[in-house]
Order: structure tokens, then C-alpha cells, then sequence
């Protein structure tokens, strides 16, 4: 490992005096470390414990799109080219957001064997799939809020399906936004009905645009998994709305006739992508109890990597609390329809991804593939 133990501890215990607590999460302060070729070797059973935490990640239609790399004692986060969507996302801005959710799945996982990750976006330009470097830059106790992030990854899921009319505590939407703040991005509430109708109306017209190009709908056709399919990856057959709409319903009908809940919003649920399936999407109509807007200040490669851990950060502290969020693009993958949604909402940054917010009852979670399939030499 090129250092002895105490020399190991004695830098280690530097490091951790230099410990910021960024809204419930441990990183190092600035400048606290150096760059990695200096740390320890990570114990392969970490390194298989972290990436497993990675890998369950969200990422667009469930692609996947990442590899691990283990060298000079810094774990690489990797795009694999071969899993963009080429004609939905031709410039890869989904396919680094979804890296940059993997990067905050390594930097939870690298906390839970109690080690703090210092971390580096697109450290090296002359290798584009690079993401990031992650090294253990110190031992330190979870905190609370990243025992509770853990705790949520398995139950964790991007939602599909209808929300119970139930309220979002404000307190927790509050926390999203600073979770949002803290990983260099903003987390924008939107509360007015007529401009939640109006994004339900972008979100229609983007549709409508991609339905046009049959290649596109090809490209999503390719993701899309069928029952019997033993894929771990991809859309899975029950995942999509229409395979079990109307036992969700059922479900949450009968569970808020216990409650009594004011009648929420009918219409305040935005159209869900109907997976190259026309008529297959939600309506429209439904309640969630909160839509919002993830926002980046500027719109390059490292504000879409922000993007991905921000949003992986706010969904696990919502899951966290048993609130999911159903997470809609499409008008962010046609630039007419993103520019109007940037002018709708006055947003001084660029929109990364529109989501909605609401308590359901969990599901299964969505097949991953295995950390022999993740890590590569």
C-alpha cells in the first residue's frame, strides 16, 4: 500500500479535523487533500460493496450507462458510450446526469464503510468517459441523514404510476432544496396550477415531436423489456402504467378512504412517457403534491454531472420519508420545448428534469446488473 498503518491513521486524522457537513452529508473541506495517488487501496470487499450501492443509480429508461475503474487508489466513475440513447440525447446530457448519480451512489456507498470520499468531475479532459475520481480521503460515523439516504437505496424508484392524494410535508420540500443547493444545482417548486397545466401542455408537445421520428421511437422500442424477459436493465414489463394501472388504483383508492385529505388538485399530475407505446402514458390527470424543476447555473458536461447527484441526493432523502417522485424529460430532449419551459418558469439556470413528488406505495425494485458486469479493469 506503499504506507505503514500509522502513517495511514496520522493522515487520516488530519483529514477528518478538515470535515465540512454539507447539509447532512460529510465531505472533505477545500483543499483538505491531495490528489489521489496518495491514499490507500480500497479493500476489494468495499470496493464491491460501493459499487454495488452505484449501480443503483437512476438513470434514463434504466440504461445503465456506467462502468467502474479501480486505479492508483481512486475509484473511476465511467460513461459507456454504448448505452447513450445516440438520437434522444445526441449530446450524452442525460447520459452524464446519469453518470453523475452513480457518482453520488459511490460517494453514499464510500460512507457506508465509514470512509469520506473526496471527489473530482472530469478530472482528466483528455478522456471523456472519465466522470470522476473518487478516493477515501478519511474514516468518519455516518450522520443520521446518511444512515437514513442507505437505508432508502433498496426501496428507492423512479415512480410511474399514481400518487396517493396525500400532502408533502413543506419541511421536506424545503430539504430538497437545500440537498439540491448543496450539490451545485437548485431545486425550483412549482406551485401555481395554470403553470403546472401549461408544463402538462410542453410535455404533450414534446411527445408529439418524438412520436415523429420513427427512429427515436426504435431507439426507445430497444429498452423496453417484456415479462418474461430476464434483462437487468432496461424498462421492466412492470414498470410501465399499463400493465398494472388499475391495481394501483384500486390500491390507493381504497387507502385514502381511510384518510381524510383535502381534495387535492385533479389535474395537477404531468403526462408520463408512454415508452414508444402510444396510449399507454398517464393522462395527465391525478394528483401530485409537489412539482418541481432541477436546475443547473450553467448547462456543460460538470453542471450535468451536479445535475445527477443532486437529483439521486433529493430522491433518496424523499424515499427516505416514503415519498417518490415520478421524473419526466421529454420536454427537456426537444430544444424548442426546453427553451420554452426555461421562458415559462423565468429560471435564470438551465432545466435538467422535471419532477413530481407524491406517497405511493413502494414496488419492486427495477432489475440492476451485477458488480462483475459494473467493474472493469
Amino acid at each position: 500500500m506503499g504506507e505503514n498503518s500509522s502513517a495511514v491513521l496520522r493522515r487520516e486524522r488530519s483529514v477528518n479535523a478538515a470535515l465540512a457537513d454539507i447539509g447532512g452529508l460529510l465531505v472533505p473541506a477545500a483543499g483538505s487533500a491531495a490528489r489521489a495517488g496518495a491514499y490507500e487501496q480500497l479493500a476489494v470487499e468495499d470496493v464491491n460493496a460501493i459499487v454495488a450501492m452505484a449501480g443503483r443509480a437512476p438513470s434514463v429508461h434504466n440504461t445503465q450507462p456506467w462502468h467502474f475503474r479501480l486505479r492508483h487508489g481512486a475509484l473511476e466513475v465511467l460513461a459507456d458510450p454504448s448505452r447513450q440513447l445516440r438520437v434522444l440525447d445526441p449530446a450524452g446530457r442525460e447520459l452524464l446526469i446519469s453518470c453523475g448519480a452513480a457518482v453520488f451512489g459511490a460517494r453514499l456507498g464510500m460512507r457506508s464503510r465509514g470512509r469520506v470520499p473526496q471527489v473530482w468531475l472530469r478530472p482528466d479532459l483528455e478522456q471523456p468517459r472519465l466522470a470522476a475520481q473518487l478516493v477515501p480521503a478519511g474514516l468518519a460515523p455516518l450522520s443520521r441523514l446518511e444512515a437514513e439516504m442507505i437505508a432508502a437505496v433498496p426501496h428507492r424508484h423512479t415512480h410511474r404510476g399514481p400518487f396517493a392524494p396525500e400532502p408533502v410535508a413543506p419541511r421536506l420540500l424545503s430539504a430538497l432544496c437545500t440537498d439540491a443547493v448543496a450539490e451545485g444545482c437548485q431545486l425550483v417548486l412549482v406551485s401555481d396550477p395554470d403553470v403546472v397545466r401549461d408544463l402538462g401542455g410542453l410535455v404533450t408537445k414534446a411527445a408529439a415531436a418524438q412520436r415523429a421520428l420513427p427512429n427515436l421511437q426504435a431507439e426507445l422500442t430497444r429498452w423496453l423489456r417484456h415479462p418474461a424477459d430476464e434483462a437487468r436493465d432496461g424498462i421492466p414489463a412492470d414498470a410501465r402504467p399499463e400493465t398494472d394501472r388499475h391495481v394501483q388504483r384500486a390500491a390507493l383508492s381504497s387507502r385514502s378512504a381511510r384518510h381524510s385529505w383535502p381534495d387535492p388538485r385533479p389535474d395537477s399530475r404531468l403526462p408520463g412517457r408512454s415508452f414508444a407505446l402510444p396510449g399507454t402514458e398517464l393522462s395527465g390527470g391525478g394528483y401530485a403534491a409537489a412539482t418541481a424543476v432541477l436546475t443547473t447555473p450553467a448547462d456543460t458536461p460538470a453542471d450535468w454531472l451536479r445535475a445527477g447527484q443532486a437529483l439521486h441526493r433529493l430522491l433518496l432523502r424523499a424515499a427516505a420519508r416514503w415519498v417518490f417522485a415520478a421524473l419526466q424529460s421529454e420536454p427537456l430532449e426537444v430544444p424548442r420545448c426546453r427553451r420554452d419551459v426555461r421562458s415559462l418558469l423565468a429560471l435564470d439556470g438551465y432545466p435538467q428534469m422535471l419532477i413530481q413528488f407524491g406517497r405511493a406505495n413502494t414496488t419492486r425494485p427495477t432489475p440492476r446488473r451485477p458488480v462483475s458486469e459494473l467493474l472493469i479493469p
